[in-house]
């Protein structure tokens, strides 16, 4: 059975609207990922992997992500004109519904690739590119009209300023900016990066980043100095859950992380932060925002393979599901009991997604992937309890 698209903003929708709920830019890599490894091979020798799949990464993985939530998603990236390319066009425009309307093939640029090795519950990835032949406003003009925007902050192309970034298009448009930043392989971790909030509605880094950027000692002070420049201030911080300020709303609400096994972090904070977006443009309390991005993170961390991995709303209403079912059965204990009610607001939801809903894909150069099944997952049909389903082809 074809899978259905669940429209979580259906309600929201009217003649005047923007035509995409999400946009985004950035660069895509070809991910190839062996796993199932005993160990790393020694100089001079092979060893097989009992599983690999092949699947787009960077920024791809958001918005695969964004997508797989029912989020109208268009995504601008360069793309080579190699085989590579192909299949990452494919992937993201037939399978996976992004829009690559403001995207651009390139002749003679080569598509950036990274090969990851999972091996004893950790990775280690070999990368290689060039950067993209055109700057992203440049390739981009005015980007369409969306609701909202994330974009990262940078020294290249910054926010605000003379305010011709394509984000500050888009803002200027009527877009919400969530602004995300990466790792700072000099480490000087400038304060001054922080100065393009002013533009932004929401900041969303990881706890290392947040006390770098901000200088502070423990994740709870960065997120009040972070809240002093933006209104929605989010810190993520892996196992010990995510917290965040709403100024806008008056709230403030901290999610614990799910108990999980976690097997990849690839696309992780993607994965959150297409949540985050989702409950915001839908207008939910920040604590159930919090919670509905940690359980799409959650889901995504117990399987290998960045996007390969984004959960849909079919994984989502079968964990609750499995959830509820636990809960019922009288000797759940406390933290399913928690679970139970700090969930409730799926009950809302639930209901309305389709049996047959997205779920995760199986993206593959050999057609198909079985990441899965080297990392111990369920069979299908048998799926994990209260730890989402294994992948499944969506066709």
């Amino acid at each position: 059975m074809s899978p259905q698209a669940y429209d979580p903003l259906a309600g929201k929708r009217g003649p005047d609207g923007p035509e995409f709920d999400v946009f985004t830019a950035g660069t895509v890599f070809l991910d190839i990922v062996f796993t199932g490894l005993q160990a790393m091979p020694a100089a001079g020798t092979e060893v097989w992997a009992e599983g690999m799949g092949s699947c787009p990464g960077g920024i791809a993985n958001l918005a695969i992500a964004s997508s797989r939530l029912g989020l109208r998603t268009s995504m601008a990236a360069a793309f080579g004109d190699d085989d590579y390319a192909d299949f990452n066009w494919r992937i993201l425009s037939e399978q996976e519904s992004v829009d690559l309307s403001r995207s651009r093939r390139f002749q003679r640029w080569h598509s950036p690739v990274t090969v990851s090795v999972a091996v004893n519950r950790d990775r280690s990835m070999v990368t290689h590119g060039h950067p993209s032949p055109m700057p992203m406003t440049q390739m981009i003009g005015r980007p369409p009209r969306s609701r909202a925007v994330i974009a990262p902050l940078s020294l290249e192309e910054p926010l605000g300023g003379d305010g011709c970034s394509w984000a500050d298009l888009a803002r200027q448009d009527g877009a919400l900016v969530f602004a995300d930043v990466g790792w700072d392989p000099s480490e000087t971790w400038s304060a001054s990066l922080l100065d393009q909030l002013e533009v932004c509605h929401a900041f969303m880094p990881n706890a290392v980043e947040a006390m770098a950027y901000t200088n502070t000692d423990t994740p709870r002070e960065a997120l009040y100095a972070i809240a002093d420049r933006v209104p929605l201030a989010v810190v993520t911080d892996g196992a010990n859950g995510a917290m965040a300020i709403d100024s806008a709303t008056g709230e403030e609400a901290y999610a614990p992380a799910l108990r999980v096994t976690a097997l990849d972090p690839t696309g992780a904070g993607d994965v959150f932060g297409a949540g985050l977006v989702l409950g915001t443009l839908s207008d939910w309390p920040l604590a159930d925002r919090l919670a509905f991005a940690g359980v799409c993170s959650a889901l995504a961390v117990q399987q290998f393979g960045g996007s390969l991995a984004a959960p849909g709303w079919g994984d989502i209403a079968d964990w609750w599901q499995d959830v509820r079912a636990a809960a019922a059965g009288g000797n759940s204990g406390a933290y399913i009991d928690s679970l139970a009610r700090r969930y409730a607001f799926l009950d809302q939801i639930v209901p309305d997604v389709p049996m047959c809903a997205v779920r995760r894909a199986t993206a593959t150069m050999s057609r198909h992937a079985d990441v899965d099944v080297a990392a111990g997952a369920a069979k299908p049909g048998h799926p994990t309890p209260l730890g989402g389903s294994p992948a499944k082809d969506r066709g």
